[in-house]
């Protein structure tokens, strides 16, 4: 197949605008599927809980054929949580078809993407969708369009995703308005011409292992080459190549500037790292060429998890099967990253990285759905950074330190997410905590509210933008510590659902952060101390000790719930005990026998508070993370 009769474009928009109904009117267009053949709307949403949620969770390439044109086009998620997965699919295409809804407008999100696509110098086909709604407004939308794009109302293009509306307008405008493939220039009288493949997502297969998702800018794959991954140094061959059309075809090569799949039978996603690049030099037997003079392919930055929170099976006789789902859930989740982790209250477990809140929920919910696995979640933290004096990378070297010279002094940034790896006060000169820039589009009757709401989670005000007569953008730089609670559902409270966010991370900013150490019966619970403001820090410990007073089933004698800043006391509450009438059995006015009854089950409990220790149970614990 000639080079121009590839088109290579992924679909971008804010979430529930219609991407994956679209993807699904594009299949049954080309015929490469038919409608009987679909079981369910999205055809594309392959996984159980996307289909449920009716949101995207991952990326998901296909092939169509449309008038002797060869279409590879990538559906991407729309949650802001994952836009890590977009920015994969924007780096392995030459063009974008942005989805705006009729009815709900330019969201914070559709303004994220297209800069996105900017920047990685994609060009842009504008879709106005759900044209067949009674509120739809196509007139009031295309204008924002045209303010956004800069772009002529007559490339514009309304559609219905749902009833197929001019839907086949798209694919004769992909032939004619994208351009070809991008790829590198060859010379086939250079010696050194080479392949490369960018690896721009990878999966794992129960049957054929790893399977890689690569972009080849250069050359052809051919089934049985021997390829390397250029970053991880790993030598494979292609023992099979597909493309997705939807469902697994084999063939023979894999073309110049295609988007399809390699079994590498790889055990492991280690080695096929997303971003990697495959390469292989035209001339196998040309002794001077090795993987360590090429180039990789320049690709985008990898995924920052900034959300840790641990996971407890809630039996911890449990654990071996929490192991083997964790380890599984890993293959098909590049985003997630773990390390084996022990408590003081919950026992066994892991540690982990997400990309965000609804990853960490999605992850959650997998592990009960595809594992029978009900575990227990603690309180999401994000990760700080410490600047400790010094050269201590050798001491921290777990926690990636960086170090680095300033006014001829050295000093060692360690990142931190868990509060039980911080180091001593006196061991460390400062916190900074992650910095988002918060975008937020609300019509104008709610800007004053939204912006209190910033302003009580120390946020700074950056700028104010009107997109029309009747909305705003806002934007802000705020801790992202604020963000992971309810932030969000408080702007959709406050607004009447109307208001729409985007959020990313900026910088990390030194503050005056302290650790927050809970305390049971002098005892400290490492599962819950974290790091909180000072200013907020009167609020969260009077709140938790009070929650933990509720929580903690009594004992036979007096517990201490104590909040402590530094192993500063500031905060207390006392669990009663639970008392056996001694007495009961007495008769009379006897004073002085009841006096001796009760001296003696006083000195009984003061004895069995020095030698027992208060357990919290699982279910306290789980209750205590509650919202």
């Amino acid at each position: 197949m000639e080079l121009k009769n590839i088109r290579n474009f992924c679909i971008i928009a804010h979430i529930d605008h219609g991407k994956s109904t679209l993807a699904d009117r594009l299949l049954e267009i080309t015929w490469t599927i038919e409608k009987r053949d679909m079981k369910h709307g999205q055809m594309l949403d392959t996984m159980e809980l996307e289909q449920e949620r009716g949101i995207t969770i991952k990326l998901q390439p296909v092939r169509m054929n449309w008038k002797w044109y060869e279409m590879n086009i990538i559906d991407t998620p729309g949650h802001v949580d994952f836009q890590y997965e977009v920015s994969r699919s924007l780096a392995s295409v030459e063009w974008a078809l942005l989805i705006v809804d009729a009815t709900q407008w330019i969201e914070a999100q559709t303004l994220s993407n297209v800069y996105m696509a900017i920047e990685n110098d994609l060009d842009i086909i504008p879709i106005i969708n759900k044209i067949d709604l009674p509120a739809a407004d196509v007139d009031k939308v295309s204008e924002e369009i045209i303010n956004l794009l800069w772009c002529d109302k007559s490339e514009i293009i309304p559609v219905s995703a749902k009833t197929g509306v001019n839907v086949e307008t798209i694919l004769d405008e992909v032939i004619t308005r994208i351009s070809e493939p991008k790829v590198y220039n060859l010379d086939k009288d250079n010696s050194k011409d080479e392949l490369k493949a960018l690896v721009f997502d990878s999966q794992y297969d129960p049957y054929r292992w790893v399977v890689s998702y690569v972009k080849v800018f250069s050359w052809e794959i051919n089934k049985w080459d021997s390829l390397t991954f250029l970053h991880s140094n790993k030598k494979i061959e292609a023992l099979d190549v597909w493309y997705f059309s939807p469902r697994y075809t084999s063939d023979k090569k894999i073309e110049n500037g295609s988007v399809w799949y390699v079994v590498t039978w790889l055990k492991t996603l280690e080695n096929a790292k997303v971003g990697d690049t495959l390469w292989k030099p035209e001339d196998i037997s040309w002794p001077k060429m090795k993987a360590e003079e090429a180039s990789p392919i320049e690709w985008f930055s990898e995924a920052k998890p900034f959300i840790y929170a641990g996971i407890y099976p809630m039996d911890s006789s449990e654990y071996p099967q929490l192991k083997d789902a964790m380890e599984k859930l890993l293959l098909n989740d590049s985003s997630l990253s773990i390390e084996s982790s022990v408590s003081q209250a919950l026992w066994h477990g892991y540690r982990c990285w997400f990309l965000w809140l609804l990853h960490l929920d999605i992850v959650k919910e997998r592990l009960f759905r595809e594992f029978d696995m009900d575990v227990i979640m603690t309180s999401p933290q994000v990760t700080y950074r410490i600047k400790m004096y010094g050269d201590k990378s050798s001491l921290y070297n777990r926690f990636t330190p960086e170090v680095f010279e300033f006014d001829s002094k050295t000093y060692t940034y360690v990142y931190v997410s868990n509060p039980e790896d911080l180091p001593e006060r006196e061991k460390y000169l400062t916190i900074e905590e992650p910095i988002a820039k918060v975008e937020i589009i609300t019509p104008n009757d709610y800007v004053w509210a939204l912006m209190q709401l910033s302003q009580e989670r120390r946020g700074k005000f950056i700028n104010q933008q009107f997109i029309d007569t009747s909305r705003v953008m806002l934007v802000y730089e705020l801790p992202m510590n604020e963000l992971i609670w309810d932030f969000y559902d408080e702007i959709k409270s406050l607004s009447s659902w109307y208001a729409s966010m985007n959020y990313e991370f900026i910088k990390f900013n030194e503050d005056d952060m302290v650790k927050l150490d809970i305390l049971i019966a002098d005892e400290k619970v490492e599962a819950l101390a974290f790091i909180t403001h000072r200013d907020q820090a009167p609020y969260v410990w009077w709140k938790i000790c009070a929650k933990l007073k509720d929580t903690i089933p009594r004992a036979l004698f007096s517990i201490k719930i104590q909040a402590a800043v530094w192993s500063k006391v500031c905060a207390r509450e006392t669990l009663s005990a639970l008392r056996k009438d001694v007495t009961a059995k007495l008769y009379g006015w006897d004073v002085s026998r009841k006096k001796k009854l009760l001296d003696k089950q006083k000195k009984g409990k003061k004895k069995m508070k020095q030698f027992w220790k208060v357990s919290l149970p699982s279910e306290a614990f789980v209750n205590l993370l509650k919202k």
